[in-house]
């Protein structure tokens, strides 16, 4: 009988504990409408280099899935909705890329900025998923530069109708978004 203890609590948890489950049939990623021409050179001065950080987030971002606020104060995750990377990770390349690409100014990765402590963004991102209530996606970013001429804070939102809540749908509504915000910001930083 103790030997079969053991075999009907394990049996019991096979209900309540997942190994692993179907992938998804795709990833979903961010592709930035604007980049650096391949080949092309660049250089900077010391300070004149812009290093954007990963920006912070919400529990709910800490993840590769797609939150769906589905009410005030409650939250879900789209089905086979899974992103390449994280949402703060995704977006921080995104604004990267394009912001190199529209002031022609040196970009640096995050890793490599202590090289030249020039111009470094920061930020939280708040938002970035599927608003189910209203039928959009939602990003909301508060970013703040810091440079030699002191510090600027700024809130970007962007939001975009979907008409079905599918994850292939939802991304693209995202990336377009994304892009949008992208070329404000882009504008904004080099202001």
């Amino acid at each position: 009988m103790k030997r079969l203890i053991p075999l009907i609590a394990l049996a019991t948890l096979a209900g309540c504990v997942s190994f692993g489950s179907t992938p998804p049939p795709f990833l979903m990623t961010l592709s930035p409408d604007q980049q650096i021409e391949s080949g092309e050179s660049r250089s900077a001065t010391m300070g004149q280099a812009i290093t954007i950080q990963r920006p912070e987030v919400p529990q709910k971002l800490i993840t590769n899935r797609l939150p769906v606020q589905t009410g005030e104060t409650t939250i879900a995750y789209l089905t086979n909705a899974l992103w390449v990377d994280t949402p703060n990770e995704l977006l921080r390349s995104l604004l990267s890329e394009v912001v190199a690409a529209r002031t022609g100014r040196v970009v640096l990765d995050p890793a490599t900025y202590s090289g030249d402590p020039g111009t470094i963004i920061r930020g939280q991102l708040h938002e970035f998923g599927l608003d189910a209530r209203t039928n959009e996606v939602v990003i909301v970013y508060d970013t703040t530069i810091t440079d030699n001429a002191g510090i600027r804070t700024r809130r970007f939102e962007q939001r975009e109708p979907v008409f079905e809540q599918d994850a292939q749908t939802v991304a693209q509504a995202l990336n377009r978004a994304a892009n949008r915000m992208a070329i404000e910001f882009s504008d904004w930083v080099s202001s």
